[in-house]
């Protein structure tokens, strides 16, 4: 009987330009998400109710939620931070 080691799976080191614009898209997607999120959690925190109106009272104003033109402006920006990187060689 003989006995083969097992192979070990093909790892793939690069990635192309399409994957990296897409980890780079979902990297800043995730990023104006929880910054969207923490604004709102602060707000929240600062946010009471009026007793006679009901009327939400309070001095920090309600973030916008992050459209599409925020995250491709953050993804812009990520993906010029690393072309930066890569051109100083």
């Amino acid at each position: 009987m003989s006995y083969e080691l097992p192979k070990t799976p093909d790892v793939k080191f690069t990635k192309n330009g399409y994957e990296i614009r897409t980890d780079i898209l979902a990297m800043a997607k995730d990023l104006v998400a929880q910054d969207f999120q923490v604004k709102f959690q602060g707000w929240e925190l600062t946010a009471t109710r009026d007793e006679k109106t009901g009327q939400i009272v309070s001095t920090v104003a309600m973030p916008t939620f992050p459209g599409l033109d925020k995250v491709l402006e953050t993804a812009e920006k990520m993906y010029g931070f690393v072309n930066q990187g890569t051109s100083k060689k």
